[in-house]
């Protein structure tokens, strides 16, 4: 006969908050922002912000508020620190979108 299987919720939140999946949260988000690094655009040689965007990626663990119940977990976080980040990833109406941190998200984060 076999065994029956009860969830312990709690157990279930403790494996969530654990050291072990924080561990794992930063490895995919370092995962992540290897492969941005390798895909971002540099500029050309009149470029005066030239590497600047390729060198200000960042990945770190948060603790943040998931779900429903607002119960903070932690979450792997990818981010560049350049202040035209965002223009490089959405692109302007000079500049085309490059998805840096998209692209990056759906190769990386395996």
């Amino acid at each position: 006969m076999a065994a029956r299987f009860r969830m312990s919720t709690r157990g279930v939140g403790q494996l969530l908050n654990s050291p072990m999946i924080a561990g794992e949260m930063l490895r995919r988000a370092e995962l992540i922002k290897g492969v941005a690094q390798a895909i971002s655009p540099v500029g050309g040689p009149g470029d005066p912000h030239m590497g600047a965007y390729k060198t200000a990626w960042s990945a770190k663990v948060e603790r943040k508020a998931i779900g429903r119940s607002g119960k903070k977990r932690p979450v792997g976080v990818v981010s560049n620190s350049s202040y035209y980040a965002r223009w490089v990833e959405y692109g302007t109406e000079k500049v085309h979108a490059h998805h840096v941190l998209l692209r990056a998200a759906s190769v990386g984060g395996r």
